[in-house]
């Protein structure tokens, strides 16, 4: 995975595999404009996220589904940003007073502090943080996957015909659309898992995965009953409220928001509209789209 976002020129392309699919996307150059979309479907049981176990179950079919979608939208041969499922990445937020000058030693401070709070050892896995100052010292957002899970997609998008040029998390690529000052909620849900995001000034200050909160396995008064220890978390932690919510995955937002805004007491809008570029809808690439922005 990428060490250090800010300093890596990204590809245009973005390609996300999840549960149900591969969807991959272009944006032109500069301008970031999606200006092309693919997406191909996975049959039940080729994919198995996971942070402990083997992702891969049918190697064939996800790297056909991969290749297909990348030479749609042009990118065969080239660098792509590679974007896997929540359940397969553990995301955290540490605070440190400083880290070392050296990559290296920093690299090796993130892993100590990390080393009893995974379900496998650190030592066998990638690691990659981005380290922000605040008046305390050092806000850093690390996220950890294991070495032989991440082998596992790498192997799939080279045999594609492409390269995982950087490598993200579903819900960390989405925030790529989040456009805001103010404190935001992001709430993206998936086929394997729900994740909650809380950023502000672009800085990510709380992130969970909620396992067993599928779309369409809950309802929205549990889905609103799960996020409401995020909201206190936050408040707790930071004295203040979130001031909107951004929601992505759900097939209709009316059905949760009202949930959702009787909860938070703030709007609830979508992450990314409904767009259609090239017969898909924008919504269901918010990972992908999201690591072009």
């Amino acid at each position: 995975m990428a060490e250090r976002k800010n300093v890596i020129r990204l590809p245009h392309v973005a390609c996300e595999v999840t549960l149900q699919g591969v969807a991959a996307v272009r944006a032109e150059g500069k301008t970031s404009r999606i200006s092309a979309m693919h997406s191909r479907a996975l049959a039940a049981g080729v994919l198995t996220p996971s942070l402990t176990a083997q992702n891969v179950q049918n190697a064939q079919a996800l790297n056909e589904a991969i290749e297909q979608a990348i030479s749609a939208v042009g990118a065969r041969g080239q660098d792509v940003i590679a974007v896997l499922p929540d359940s397969a990445i553990r995301v955290t937020i540490l605070d440190f007073d400083s880290l070392p000058a050296k990559p290296k030693e920093a690299d090796a401070a993130v892993r100590f502090r990390l080393r009893k709070s995974l379900p496998f050892d650190i030592e066998k896995a990638a690691l990659s943080f981005d380290a922000q100052p605040t008046q305390q010292g050092l806000h850093v957002a690390a996220s950890i996957v294991l070495q032989s899970v991440l082998d596992e997609y790498e192997s799939a998008f080279r045999a594609a015909g492409c390269s995982p040029g950087v490598v993200l998390p579903s819900t960390l690529g989405a925030l790529g659309a989040v456009e805001a000052q103010h404190s935001t909620l992001v709430l993206k849900v998936g086929r394997d898992a729900t994740s909650v995001a809380v950023v502000k000034h672009g800085q990510l200050l709380l992130f969970r995965t909620l396992e067993g909160v599928e779309a369409g396995a809950v309802t929205a008064e549990r889905m609103a009953d799960d996020i409401y220890p995020s909201l206190v978390y936050y408040q707790d932690n930071y004295g203040e409220s979130v001031e909107q919510v951004l929601v992505s995955g759900v097939d209709k937002l009316s059905d949760v928001a009202s949930a959702l805004e009787a909860q938070t007491g703030v709007k609830v809008r979508e992450l990314i509209g409904a767009k259609v570029v090239d017969g898909n809808l924008r919504s269901d690439f918010a990972g992908a789209i999201g690591a072009l922005l």
